[in-house]
């Protein structure tokens, strides 16, 4: 039944597919603020890389307002011996799929399917880096104190924890120098990684796509907003 009818109103689905792509397209582009949005007294660095698929965000792991490894045990992230990480990367996503999807060539369609049209599970990725990492897309702008530590609490309460108020470690990352955590909330084609990413942006005031769905569309209006900052 369904087939036939796709057959007879062809060119009306394909027309409804072509418009609703170009709306996710046209959103892509067009960014939530308009103008001048320029700060001042803007000291720390905030990055955000781009895997092609995920996008995360990079803060140092310590500077003069905020010290990860009061909240993290630093040398516990991945199984790398050296820990002397100068930056820290969060990303969070689907549980099953970040953590057994380490490239495109690991996917496969039931892992996928459930990825797109099903809430699951998600979970917090941690990688330290001794320095910016140079494989990837990175991008580096600056932000004030009050909006930087906005961030912070934003990639904070995004983990889950336990009774004594711990995060709960749950497994290895695809490097040494990684690991993956339990997280709030469930995933879904609604809430992905990349728009986990554009929350935390627009928590510290940084301009993000109408729709932040794709980790490119992240990088596109990922610009900066201070005075005297190249």
């Amino acid at each position: 039944m369904i087939l036939p009818l796709l057959f007879k109103y062809k060119p009306y689905v394909f027309a409804g597919i072509f418009i609703i792509t170009s709306l996710f397209i046209l959103s892509a582009l067009i960014p939530r603020k308009w103008g001048n949005y320029t700060n001042k007294n803007c000291n720390y660095q905030i990055c955000v890389s781009n895997t092609g698929i995920h996008s995360n965000i990079l803060v140092p792991t310590k500077n003069n307002i905020y010290n990860w490894q009061n909240y993290l045990s630093i040398d516990k992230i991945g199984i790398d011996t050296d820990t002397n990480y100068k930056y820290l990367s969060f990303g969070w996503g689907d549980k099953d799929f970040y953590m057994s999807v380490a490239s495109l060539s690991d996917l496969d369609f039931s892992t996928t399917f459930k990825t797109i049209f099903l809430p699951t599970t998600s979970v917090m990725y941690v990688k330290g880096y001794q320095a910016l990492p140079k494989n990837i897309e990175v991008k580096c702008i600056h932000t004030d104190k009050i909006n930087y530590l906005r961030l912070i609490k934003f990639i904070k309460n995004s983990f889950q924890l336990d009774r004594n108020r711990r995060i709960i470690r749950i497994g290895n990352g695809h490097t040494s120098n990684a690991g993956f955590y339990a997280a709030k909330g469930n995933y879904s084609i609604l809430k992905t990684c990349n728009s986990w990413t554009g929350e935390g942006l627009r928590k510290a005031d940084i301009n993000t796509p109408l729709w932040d769905g794709l980790s490119s569309a992240i990088m596109f209006h990922f610009r900066n907003g201070c005075e005297n900052q190249e």
